[in-house]
């Protein structure tokens, strides 16, 4: 009987000894980020503006245009938020916004978003002290949305900067801000993408977190576990207004240059090469001859750009620019605009089965226009190919009106063609077959070689709609 209570009792301790070690280990396993916040937290500020009171019809968060059941409703809106207005009529005519940003060095140097800053009148600083300091913006990048703004202090506490490359998807990183005004707000997450691309943002590789980041949070840092800055919290994906899990900080070595560019010359100087890119399909990629889906595929190149005169051609893949490796579409305006104007490169394309290294001046990027034409519709028709495309020869005024010497029109478009999103009025100005591009000369030639495919053979067309160019992959009909 002692022996089988002793038996039980030890069985009950044992089971006890094991929970605690559990816990214990699940505890240890959790972050402590108490000492990162008191360390880290007195070089985060708080940022108030005061702008014109026609400046208000501005407003981030008014969408009149659309309804708010609209999908796009809230979409990446930036945290410009205002401060909550109280009833009755408006005493003051100003509007105020709020924000957040850090201390990079001693001497006053903040840096923020430049949304935040955008048309204030009058910037004030709030320190985690609650020193109040009024600013000056030394500069402010719209297409990065950073901006670096300056007080009169010396002696001030300042961030650590991280390296944003070493940061790894799964990793704990935490922001500190103010959001809707509650200054020295803490929240924590995970890093859940790197290099993400959003849309109209071609120049910065965002990485993705699900920190909780509400207005007010905009323009704070993003710190990883050592306590160092790796990003700026900039955007949201919100249909509310509100955190929904999906946050993008801006990484802290770009805004870094950024700023040290505002610093030096006022502006922000990127490069440019003139060309039209687009994404290497896997069907692309093996209409090519590539041995992997990798690269920027030239869909267009600019007369007499810097990509034209250094010999890039329409149907390059380019593999690296500046010793960098390009291994989606999205990573070449990130890396062409980190190159300064001017400088000569190395470029690596791969051409009808070959890689080559070419040499360009970089050019210097400036906001593009937006030009569109319409195109002619043919009005002879000739029979379907396999590939089930109708084609006819351009008439002279046709030419004439498109700019082009040599190309098809696509009368109709069905079967493969048609599954190919190739649509009537399109214009066909080349093919690759096997890797190799292909003259382009009459309707009957381009069919002789359509139906001369193998059932499931690929064949790639640089297809133009209006002033845009593509290549398309298609595969010959079974």
């Amino acid at each position: 009987m002692i022996r089988s209570f002793l038996r039980q009792a030890f069985a009950m301790l044992a089971m006890a000894l094991v929970v605690a070690s559990v816990s214990a280990v699940e505890i240890e396993a959790l972050p402590d980020f108490t000492r990162l916040v008191e360390h880290q937290g007195a070089a985060v500020v708080n940022i108030s503006t005061t702008q014109a009171h026609a400046e208000r019809t501005r407003a981030p968060f008014s969408l009149p245009e659309l309804d708010e059941s609209d999908p796009m409703f809230d979409f990446f809106r930036r945290f410009v938020p205002r401060l909550p207005e109280p009833p009755g009529p408006d005493p003051d005519p100003d509007n105020q916004s709020l924000g957040s940003g850090f201390i990079v060095s001693a001497d006053g140097y903040i840096l923020t978003n430049a949304h935040v800053v955008e048309g204030a009148e009058e910037i004030l600083v709030r320190l985690a002290d609650k020193r109040e300091f009024s600013a000056e913006v030394v500069g402010a990048d719209a297409r990065s949305d950073v901006a670096l703004i300056r007080i009169e202090a010396g002696g001030l506490p300042h961030v650590v900067l991280g390296d944003p490359d070493a940061l790894k998807v799964g990793e704990w990183v935490l922001a500190i801000g103010s959001p809707f005004g509650f200054e020295q707000s803490v929240t924590a997450g995970i890093v859940s993408a790197k290099g993400r691309s959003l849309p109209d943002e071609n120049f910065v590789p965002f990485i993705q977190t699900d920190v909780a980041i509400n207005p007010g949070n905009s323009g704070g840092p993003l710190f990883n576990l050592r306590g160092e800055v790796v990003g700026i919290n900039s955007q949201i994906y919100s249909r509310t207004g509100g955190f929904m899990g999906l946050s993008f900080a801006i990484p802290i070595d770009v805004a870094m240059d950024v700023q040290q560019q505002l610093r030096t010359h006022g502006r922000v100087q990127r490069g440019r090469i003139g060309v039209s890119i687009q994404e290497v399909t896997r069907d692309l990629a093996d209409g090519f001859g590539l041995p992997r889906t990798a690269g920027a595929l030239v869909s267009m190149v600019e007369a007499g750009g810097p990509a034209a005169h250094g010999g890039i051609e329409q149907g390059d893949v380019i593999l690296r620019f500046n010793g960098r490796s390009v291994e989606n579409s999205a990573d070449l305006p990130r890396i062409v605009a980190a190159a300064r104007p001017g400088a000569t490169v190395d470029v690596d394309v791969f051409r009808d089965g070959k890689l080559q290294v070419l040499k360009l001046a970089v050019g210097e990027w400036q906001d593009p226009e937006n030009a569109a034409s319409a195109g002619s519709r043919p009005h002879m028709a000739s029979a379907p190919n396999r590939l089930g495309l109708v084609l006819v020869a351009p008439t002279l005024a046709q030419r004439r009106e498109r700019g082009i010497e040599q190309g098809l029109v696509v009368l109709r478009a069905q079967g493969v063609a048609a599954r190919a999103e190739i649509a009537p009025g399109d214009l066909v100005l080349g093919m690759v077959v096997d890797g190799r591009r292909q003259r382009l000369g009459t309707v009957a030639e381009f069919n002789r070689i359509a139906d001369t495919l193998e059932p499931g053979q690929p064949i790639t067309l640089l297809v133009r709609r209006g002033d845009a160019s593509s290549y398309v992959s298609l595969r010959a009909a079974r």
